[in-house]
């Protein structure tokens, strides 16, 4: 079986890879290229190491989200994000202070860097803009291409870390269903998707910790598509949800991104990575029970013993997936890690403020965003929201 899927990856790569050239090669001839666009993705590093990840494609225009966007103005969008023309064999600068590096994309136009900065990078806030400039490309281009990448460097004072999942989690998808989940991601936007009830101020309160600094960094750990960035980054800057790196999960078949692995594969490897870039941080994880959370987490502890703080997992009204959930959260006692399984956001904030991680003040400004939240979603019971 590992044959053909194999067999299967490699030919389909080679397919996208011949199709990917016809069509470069067609457009050059035809100058029907698009404007290039540098889409500089939130990563995370420390004083001593910078991790800078991106990529560099034609702009397809693809509009801001409006509250009254038609179904054809998102349809119109998605399609714009997975029918995206990258630019492979782009070169970039890279500006640190006091240096420069240069790194090309590759064939699905991705530059990925993985920096030791020679002086340290000292910042009180917890984001640093790092300068990257386009100075050369295949195509022609206009003018200067430049964008800021934004990374993350936790401060040394910082508390805890949070990893989050964000399908079923942050934001209503629906991907136990398909046919649901098709429906929610085509048809809406980042201002018409709504976070499930109280979720900000309770990722507000994580963030701000006990120490009142607000500087607890936030990792979002994702299987949706690359493609999806610019929407979810939206979607948690519209509900002022704490911003924070988006690691999500590439679905071309060029190279062996096919071959790491499915949803458990990937999430895991990310957040593994996230736990070795700071040995000396302890961490909440957050998820659901529709998918692999329960479990991916519960390997997790086992790797890193005395590393997680607690673990919050949203009861999604599915039985068979919730007995996994508490199966689970049974065997992670002998690790005296509690995972604790919730109806509703509260539920997991006034845990939260029991074992000390955020201050019990903040609990009525989540029961009211919630009770807020909970107007804007007609219909839906208690629980069925975090």
């Amino acid at each position: 079986m590992a044959n053909w899927k194999e067999l299967f990856i490699k030919s389909a790569s080679a397919i996208e890879e011949n199709w990917d050239k016809l069509s470069s090669n067609l457009s050059n001839k035809l100058g029907l290229h698009d404007p290039i666009q540098i889409v500089p993705y939130r990563t995370y590093g420390t004083a001593t190491r910078v991790y800078v990840k991106g990529r560099v494609l034609e702009d397809k225009k693809i509009t801001s989200a409006g509250d009254k966007d038609t179904i054809l103005n998102n349809l119109l969008n998605m399609y714009k994000r997975f029918e995206s023309d990258e630019v492979a064999g782009a070169e970039l600068k890279v500006t640190l202070p006091g240096e420069e590096h240069k790194t090309t994309t590759d064939e699905e136009g991705y530059f990925v860097l993985d920096l030791n900065p020679i002086t340290p990078i000292v910042n009180e806030k917890l984001w640093h803009h790092i300068p990257l400039q386009l100075t050369n490309a295949p195509i022609p281009f206009d003018g200067s291409v430049e964008a800021n990448a934004e990374v993350m460097i936790p401060p040394p004072d910082a508390e805890y870390g949070i990893i989050s999942d964000i399908d079923d989690t942050i934001i209503n998808t629906s991907a136990t269903n398909m046919l649901a989940m098709g429906r929610t991601v085509l048809l809406n936007n980042a201002r018409t998707r709504l976070p499930f009830a109280g979720v900000a101020e309770f990722y507000k309160a994580l963030q701000l910790g006990r120490n009142g600094k607000r500087n607890n960094p936030f990792f979002y750990v994702s299987s949706s598509p690359w493609n999806m960035y610019d929407l979810l980054k939206d979607f948690l800057d519209l509900n002022s949800i704490p911003a924070g790196p988006l690691l999500l999960r590439d679905i071309g078949f060029g190279g062996s991104a096919a071959l790491r692995g499915g949803h458990m594969g990937h999430k895991f490897k990310e957040i593994k990575q996230i736990l070795e870039a700071y040995p000396n941080l302890q961490f909440v994880l957050i998820g659901d029970s529709g998918q692999e959370d329960p479990k991916i987490y519960h390997e997790v502890v086992k790797q890193f013993p005395n590393r997680i703080l607690s673990i919050y997992i949203r009861d999604v009204q599915l039985p068979d997936r919730e007995k996994i959930a508490i199966d689970i959260s049974e065997s992670l006692r002998e690790q005296q890690v509690e995972m604790i399984i919730v109806d509703n956001t509260v539920e997991a904030a006034e845990h939260a403020a029991k074992i000390g991680l955020i201050y019990s003040e903040t609990i009525p400004a989540i029961e009211q965003e919630k009770k807020e939240d909970k107007g804007q979603e007609p219909g839906k019971e208690d629980a069925t929201v975090l």
